[in-house]
């Protein structure tokens, strides 16, 4: 079972390797490439992932969808993990496992790249033999769909899903109302269900708002997304002028 520190990371859009290095060189535990709501290829997704690692942080990608395309290519590229975005069904979430790892336990295929240390000695690979097992990977729950499947999507041996608050909210019909009873309602199940399969349970706090922190943590999450590299730019260039 995690224990219950709480694990603060943070996301990342912007395809910029100096904004990448001056958040990789802050306290967080970990930083999520965001490839769904952004222009970033997977070229520039790369150089980001060089960076989190030379700094010592957890580099996970959020791909564009529940395909599976991505994965070896990401994983490939040295990432720690993968967050794979609306997942609604067992089936769905069963292939992104199967995508993440090397038989006999997935059916990820073995590619000599960054992550393998470009094919040296394949036969004592450390990353084939040992990383490659502690691959992390995190499914989003993020519509009605999916909160009426938790104990099947649970089931995996995931390490921990995030709330997708927005198209949550969206699904639930009332679009970025986090305080209405039925998202108040859903954000309570789905802590329990990831208590219950004792797995991570992350919030994505869009606004860098440092007092929420707390709050957040006091609804039972052990993971926060903490805001997005272009909300920070904007907020703080705003600043002066509020």
């Amino acid at each position: 079972m995690p224990k219950q520190k709480i694990s603060i990371g943070t996301w990342i859009t912007i395809p910029n390797e100096q904004i990448t290095e001056i958040i990789a060189k802050s306290p967080y535990d970990w930083i999520v490439i965001d490839l769904e709501h952004s222009t970033m290829s997977l070229d520039q997704a790369e150089n980001l992932i060089r960076i989190i690692d030379a700094n010592k942080k957890k580099s996970y990608v959020r791909i564009t969808s529940d395909s599976t395309d991505q994965i070896k290519r990401m994983l490939d590229a040295g990432a720690s993990g993968i967050i794979a975005p609306m997942i609604e069904t067992f089936q769905q979430g069963k292939a992104i496992m199967d995508a993440c790892f090397y038989p006999p336990r997935g059916r990820r295929s073995m590619g000599l790249y960054r992550a393998q240390g470009f094919g040296e000695k394949i036969a004592k690979n450390k990353y084939i033999k040992t990383q490659s097992k502690k691959i992390e990977v995190f499914f989003q729950i993020e519509s009605k769909i999916a909160l009426d499947n938790l104990d099947e999507i649970f089931s995996l041996p995931i390490n921990g899903c995030f709330i997708g608050p927005y198209d949550l909210s969206l699904s639930l019909g009332d679009p970025g109302n986090f305080t209405s009873r039925e998202f108040k309602k859903a954000e309570k199940k789905i802590i329990d269900y990831a208590k219950k399969y004792k797995i991570y349970c992350g919030f994505h706090q869009v606004e860098p708002e440092p007092k929420s922190i707390d709050a957040i943590s006091k609804k039972g999450f052990s993971m926060i997304a903490y805001s997005v590299d272009f909300r920070m730019l904007d907020v703080m260039a705003r600043s002066p002028f509020k």
